[in-house]
């Protein structure tokens, strides 16, 4: 089997998605915003804000805050709590542009009934991190882990959503599994994502992929996303195999930067 460079992929990518990509022309009839150009990979974009949405995946107390279920289980979790603040900029600037922020949040019901089937993969590595455990929350409160309407599945400080602002639950990696997210999208007129969150690999790729599958255009943001999932002895991280899949063949690339110099 003949292999093909980054290069060579970056290439057909940008060759099928042309240098520049017009996003939005199927916008709500109600919907009002403006176009602005962003940089990014594999090529700039026009953005349009009234058909974009921002989707900040897992930014809860169990991934990013110590005392959550992966500070508990010995995961390093300073990446994640590094993309907080790139990520609160990120945020005032979609709100500014009154584009819609959708907020997940990675929850079970308290008898664990939605965690999956016995023996299924999806429970038995959550059991094994502890999920449905009781605990004490760092402010003294009774808690549990990645159980719905508890201190574990609270949205981390600094990223409180609004009361504007959309907060579904999701039993898995994707955030279109399960939930109602695409028929909130489409009632919006929403084309765009932005995507942000953790972890890259894992819940933030799974929700990219889902969205591409429905044909959502979708933009991650590389700096307001994380991964503490690190292998041995590999090329590259999780994190930065996740980029290449989404720049090349699932959407596009970009950073809080360009997006904040794009919206003004």
């Amino acid at each position: 089997m003949k292999l093909i460079t980054r290069r060579q992929m970056l290439q057909v990518a940008a060759a099928t998605g042309a240098a520049v990509a017009v996003l939005g022309s199927a916008r709500a009839p109600a919907a009002t915003g403006r176009v602005v150009e962003l940089a990014a990979r594999p090529g700039p974009l026009m953005l349009d804000t009234a058909s974009s949405a921002v989707i900040v995946v897992d930014m809860q107390n169990d991934f990013g805050t110590p005392g959550g279920m992966l500070h508990r289980a010995g995961i390093d979790i300073s990446g994640i709590a590094q993309v907080i603040a790139p990520m609160a900029k990120v945020l005032a600037a979609a709100r500014r542009a009154k584009m819609p922020i959708v907020y997940f949040k990675m929850g079970y019901l308290p008898d664990l009934s939605d965690l999956g089937e016995e023996g299924s993969v999806n429970r038995t590595r959550h059991l094994a991190l502890g999920v449905g455990k009781h605990v004490q929350a760092p402010d003294g409160s009774a808690s549990r882990i990645l159980v719905r309407d508890t201190w574990n599945t609270d949205i981390v400080a600094g990223l409180k959503p609004h009361a504007e602002d959309i907060v579904l639950y999701k039993t898995r990696f994707s955030g279109f599994y399960g939930t109602d997210l695409n028929e909130r999208l489409r009632g919006m007129g929403i084309k765009q994502l932005i995507v942000v969150g953790c972890t890259t690999s894992i819940c933030v790729e799974s929700t990219v992929r889902d969205a591409m599958f429905r044909d959502y255009r979708c933009i991650l943001l590389e700096d307001c996303t994380s991964e503490p999932i690190v292998g041995s002895g590999l090329a590259r991280t999780n994190h930065e195999a996740s980029l290449l899949s989404i720049e090349t063949v699932l959407g596009w690339v970009s950073d809080s930067v360009q997006l904040e110099s794009a919206l003004g």
